[in-house]
């Protein structure tokens, strides 16, 4: 987790590098795309001021008011995300609450979606620079798709080395192409500057006016320019809101209108150059060298949503939507610092595919947006009940902001939702599926809790048999994992049942995860003594934590003040062995089976809570769903 008070020229280089590739790659796409000739708009200077308008007013309200100045306030302990703000629900209302359940599945449903962008972003960031080539080269238009598919490649097999460090190496070329994008702009704006004029709101409102139902249809183009929105929000954790803001009213925003207005002058003096108006604003010795750099950038533009998908895929394992993986941290300062393997393989095999079933930039852009336009609005109403609820703000100020927002998220929703037939399907298609999962997870773990229930014997009864029989007591410390503290698991009963003996020493350890990201150490453990040397021991993580039980074990005390002997310790963990059970009751049979699916395949309970292989001892549990 980063503290917003290390706001250092390092700090902002790295968020540079990490967060603002997604957004600060649409200049590529997103003013040509807005007068793709299927919506018939003329490269006339009405039209070009009026588009103008709209991408300007969009960085301004969306991204700039709506993202920096509010949602990035509404982090959970630091951590950021659509997750993390449906968390932050959860505290306001209590769980029985209908409205939380409705809310809470609105949360999962936005997260669902980001999976399906982080998919699209890299494909469409990167093919839209090697799309470059063509300009320099007609006849290597065959080879795009396949240079695509090797830079992706290569992007996802650096993502072990970390956040970290792919930040300090994308961090300075972020910088450089956000400079060369700026210099474009002015380059071409000094022939034109009263492109500028175009920032007065009026010509968004008369571009409406003059093309009615086709300048609606524009805003699903438009909408390009802010596809990173939701990404920033979900890389908070990373780095933390003031590197970002820093970032953003530094150098990513004027050095984006730069350029937007660059194209715009670059129209204004030539209207055929609407065919690839980023490209052509650069001198023709230029235009190899952009191009590479083009290339550079969009790899480092797929950064922000693969470290995002990271992030929330972390969240959603912790809170139980997603099944356990590994999870490794790469960063030894900074716990906010993740590589997820499992995910990151995942995305490099779905870009491709995208990419060969696509083929173009063109035709991903009609993918592009209505999933982003589905999250954005969801972020808006979860954002409204934390600002009302929690930050005590009143219904004067928050229902009207948060009703514009929504209002202008909702018409890009309708312009966005034009395009489902063209290949927007895809990015729904992928977020109905993550849903299923996700909620399939998260309900089979419950009835699975409630089959497991039925079984467990209260830890009072196990002391009472263990004051009125003779039980053989082994030397050492045996630590049995137990999802409820009050009860015994039900690998300790079977270990009394069949061996009669216990070890001298008994840990019965509850892992909680909390409703903050992160958890001081201080406040890890609590211990309790309830004699014959048993103890009842609660750990509890945030979140955005990987527990490891033998360090916080490693950290109690118990009677006479001593610690624990590591490694004199044995760990006892339940292999749950699940069947099907065609009762109708619980879930239908095709979610058992894709819950018993994903509980064989998940990392192991072994692995995940950090337990030495050595001292593992497994206990299989045949339980019926």
């Amino acid at each position: 987790m980063m503290k917003d008070s290390k706001l250092s020229a390092g700090l902002i280089m790295s968020a540079l590098g990490v967060v603002y590739g997604d957004i600060g790659t649409s200049p590529l796409y997103a003013l040509k795309e807005s007068f793709h000739h299927t919506h018939g708009l003329a490269v006339v200077e009405e039209n070009i001021f009026g588009v103008l308008s709209l991408i300007f007013w969009s960085l301004v309200l969306i991204i700039s008011l709506k993202y920096h100045l509010l949602i990035l306030k509404a982090d959970n302990n630091g951590e950021g995300g659509i997750l993390a703000l449906t968390a932050l629900v959860t505290k306001i209302f209590k769980n029985t609450s209908r409205r939380l359940k409705v809310l809470t599945l609105l949360g999962l449903f936005g997260t669902a979606l980001l999976y399906g962008d982080g998919i699209i972003t890299p494909a469409i960031s990167v093919l839209s620079a090697v799309e470059g080539l063509e300009l320099i080269n007609p006849g290597l238009h065959s080879y795009i798709v396949p240079i695509t598919v090797l830079i992706l490649i290569a992007l996802f097999s650096i993502q072990s080395h970390g956040t970290e460090k792919v930040g300090k190496v994308f961090g300075p070329i972020t910088l450089i192409w956000f400079l060369v994008m700026g210099a474009l702009g002015l380059y071409n704006v000094v022939d034109n500057p009263h492109v500028f004029m175009s920032v007065n709101p009026m010509y968004a409102i008369n571009f409406f006016a003059n093309n009615g139902w086709t300048g609606f249809v524009v805003l699903g183009s438009v909408f390009l320019v802010v596809t990173g929105g939701e990404a920033l929000y979900s890389d908070l954790g990373h780095f933390g809101r003031h590197p970002i803001d820093a970032a953003w009213f530094s150098c990513v925003l004027p050095c984006l209108m730069m350029n937007y207005f660059g194209q715009g002058a670059l129209l204004l003096k030539n209207p055929a150059a609407i065919k690839n108006p980023f490209y052509l604003m650069a001198p023709d010795w230029a235009l190899i060298p952009l191009v590479c750099l083009a290339t550079i950038a969009t790899v480092i533009a797929s950064q922000a949503l693969i470290t995002g998908v990271y992030s929330i895929t972390m969240q959603a394992i912790q809170l139980q939507y997603l099944p356990r993986m590994k999870i490794d941290h790469t960063s030894l300062k900074e716990i906010g610092q993740i590589y997820v393997g499992n995910m990151n393989w995942a995305l490099m095999v779905s870009c491709i595919a995208v990419v060969i079933g696509f083929g173009s930039s063109t035709s991903l852009a009609a993918a592009y947006g209505i999933a982003v336009t589905m999250t954005m609005l969801i972020t808006t109403i979860l954002f409204y009940f934390v600002a009302r609820h929690s930050w005590n703000w009143s219904n004067f100020l928050a229902l009207p902001l948060c009703g514009f927002f929504g209002f202008v998220e909702f018409c890009f929703f309708g312009a966005n939702a034009l395009k489902i037939v063209n290949g927007g399907w895809f990015p729904l298609v992928v977020g109905v599926l993550v849903f299923m999962v996700m909620t399939t997870w998260n309900k089979g773990r419950k009835i699975l809790f409630v089959r497991m229930m039925e079984k467990v014997t209260p830890i009072s009864d196990v002391l009472g048999r263990l004051m009125s029989q003779r039980i053989h007591r082994n030397p050492g410390t045996a630590v049995y994992m137990a999802g409820q503290p009050k009860f015994a698991p039900s690998t300790l009963t079977l270990n009394l049942h069949h061996y009669s003996s216990l070890h001298e020493i008994v840990l019965i350890v509850t892992v909680k995860t909390d409703e903050g990201p992160y958890v001081e150490a201080s406040q890890r453990a609590v211990v309790k003594n309830m004699t014959q040397g048993f103890y009842k021991v609660e750990l509890t993580y945030g979140f955005m934590e990987v527990p490891d039980v033998p360090l916080a074990l490693s950290a109690i005390k118990l009677r006479n003040e001593k610690s624990l002997d590591m490694s004199d310790v044995t760990y006892f963990l339940g292999q749950e062995h699940i069947l099907t059970k065609d009762n109708g009751q619980g879930m239908s049979v095709w979610r058992e089976r894709l819950f018993i699916y994903m509980s064989r395949n998940s990392q192991s309970a072994s692995r995940f809570f950090n337990l030495p292989p050595e001292q593992v001892i497994t206990v299989g549990l045949m339980i019926e769903l």
